[in-house]
């Protein structure tokens, strides 16, 4: 391999990786001709592009494809001389392309160098898998026929298989008939072998000699129409099969002597190899820029679906985080119980008078109490949960009413196992350990605060749970935000709690406490609702997008583009 091809080689092995890479998994509009593009770029890398760089001596391959009933396996078995592929006598057929080589060219058609997902079989087989190899030496050496499925098959594994084998093709022998030769399809597949500056012969098959001038003068406007005026054009005229499914061997005696004389000058054959694989090359780094726009527009819509699911849970933390300490929980139910606990009536009208007395009367009014503060505890438990609750709630709706936005949106909605809409079933239960733990937490802030402490009249007056009551009711009220006719209740309630901690521990450890306590609550809120979000962004993250895809499926296009442009300088000169 000459040290030009080795460099063009390597660079379109990266641009198959790269194309791998891109994948385009995400429903958006136009994307199924991107996927096509996508996966015939590929495909067309791997079983012709890459192979033939490879092994750029390798006998010249002809697929002979064309239209259902066009003759094309009589053809071939007519051209050879013998039965070697059986023809379709039932529609749609399928079974498995036949290649015919010459018996010392058997080494280039391995596994390893054409084709390589169809497996290697000796013998007839309806396995659209799989390529049969028929060796004889009425092919000349250098030259091998391939024969394909009907590129207009109702069976679509057939069109699919047809049109990778002609992908594969270093020269199409494209056979038609005199009743099928202005179908669409074939003109189709004709049009992409003039954009991709393939080597085309076409056969005009089955022609009945009365008809053959003015068929084959307008199917050859057509060619020069279409840019294929250069392409050769054959005729065989209708005549009797034998027994052994051969026409007259006079019938195909131009055409066997063209391809002879092809596979018989190193110089055409090479020249022929060279027009088709700078055609496929040129024509699959042309493709790449869609492909890599889509694969571009899939990361954006992905990365849009993943802010908004961040976007509704972030906002749902920050609301809960705010409704936590701005004297929210301190009304209902929690304002009760505490007012039971502390006795806030008597307390409350002695907050002004001085610190001691103020003291003492705490002391005195919390003492024996421990069945109330149990009660604020469960209160505190059932508030923070129904906060938690409705908050996720709202969070799912807001993050699936934006998913719904998008057909990419909805596409992973439909493939989620639950109800991304509705908080995940056991919520709840995480909601409520989540709360007791935040309990738990408080209390083993105040039990390790008050170890040196616990022998005191006041920490025995107003015991653990009672203490740590009183630092969730700081909590709560932290930004002092209720207003109206509560403000002085709630406040009043939170000013209470905080007199009460610091008869006990003192202003600055009071400060710290709280602040503990608060950062405890958040990252415990936070934690429950990074589970909420991953529902979504577990959905995001499946489609296994790989950063930066698009980036390099252009950067190896280029590369590619430089190469080629390098070649044909060094042509010209």
């Amino acid at each position: 391999m000459s040290d030009t091809n080795s460099v063009m080689l390597t660079a379109l092995v990266r641009l198959r990786g790269a194309l791998q890479d891109a994948d385009l998994p995400l429903d958006l509009p136009g994307i199924e001709e991107q996927r096509t593009a996508r996966r015939e770029m590929i495909d067309q890398l791997e079983d012709y592009a890459i192979p033939r760089l490879m092994t750029i001596d390798a006998p010249l391959l002809a697929v002979v494809g064309g239209s259902t009933g066009a003759g094309k396996s009589t053809l071939v078995n007519s051209l050879v001389g013998s039965r070697v592929t059986t023809p379709g006598v039932l529609r749609p057929t399928t079974r498995s392309p036949v290649l015919v080589h010459h018996p010392d060219d058997v080494a280039w058609f391995g596994q390893d160098r054409l084709l390589p997902d169809l497996v290697r079989v000796q013998h007839a087989t309806n396995d659209p898998d799989a390529l049969q190899l028929v060796a004889t030496t009425a092919v000349p050496a250098g030259l091998a026929l391939l024969d394909a499925p009907d590129v207009d098959s109702v069976e679509e594994r057939n069109r699919q298989l047809a049109a990778q084998l002609l992908a594969a093709a270093d020269l199409w022998l494209f056979v038609t008939s005199a009743a099928r030769y202005a179908d669409q399809v074939p003109w189709d597949f004709l049009k992409q072998a003039a954009e991709r500056s393939t080597a085309v012969a076409i056969v005009l098959d089955r022609t009945p000699d009365d008809a053959i001038e003015t068929v084959s003068t307008h199917l050859a406007r057509m060619l020069a129409s279409r840019g294929l005026k250069d392409s050769p054009l054959f005729t065989v005229t209708e005549g009797k099969v034998d027994d052994d499914g051969l026409l007259p061997a006079h019938h195909v005696a131009e055409i066997r002597a063209w391809l002879a004389s092809l596979a018989a000058d190193t110089g055409a054959r090479g020249a022929v190899v060279k027009q088709t694989l700078d055609g496929a090359i040129r024509t699959i780094a042309r493709r790449t820029y869609g492909v890599a726009d889509a694969a571009a527009e899939q990361a954006a819509v992905a990365e849009r679906l993943r802010a908004d699911a961040d976007r509704a849970y972030d906002d749902a933390v920050t609301a809960i985080s705010v409704a936590s300490a701005d004297g929210t929980l301190l009304r209902g139910e929690v304002l009760a119980r505490w007012q039971e606990f502390v006795g806030t009536g008597e307390l409350l009208k002695s907050l002004e008078d001085k610190v001691g007395w103020f003291r003492d009367r705490v002391v005195n009014a919390i003492k024996g109490k421990p069945q109330q503060a149990e009660r604020v505890t469960v209160a505190v438990e059932s508030g923070l949960e129904t906060l938690i609750l409705e908050h996720a709630e709202a969070a799912a709706e807001r993050a699936e009413a934006s998913w719904q936005q998008l057909a990419a949106g909805q596409g992973l909605l439909a493939r989620a196992d639950q109800d991304l809409g509705r908080a995940s079933r056991d919520l709840r239960r995480k909601a409520e350990r989540a709360v007791r733990d935040w309990q738990s937490d408080v209390l083993d802030m105040v039990r390790s605060e008050g170890a040196e402490k616990r022998s005191t009249a006041r920490f025995l007056a107003f015991g653990v749970n009672g203490l740590s009551v009183a630092l969730m009711v700081v909590v709560f009220a932290h930004t002092a935000g209720v207003t109206g006719a509560e403000a002085g209740i709630a406040g009043g309630s939170a000013v209470l709690g905080q007199k009460l901690l610091e008869a006990v521990f003192g202003d600055q450890a009071v400060r710290s406490l709280a602040e503990r306590a608060r950062r405890s609550l958040e990252q415990r809120i936070t934690e429950l609702f990074r589970a909420e979000r991953e529902r979504y962004l577990a959905l995001v993250a499946s489609l296994e997008l790989k950063p930066g895809a698009p980036d390099r499926l252009r950067d190896a296009t280029r590369r590619v583009d430089d190469l080629r442009y390098a070649e044909s300088k060094r042509g010209a000169e």
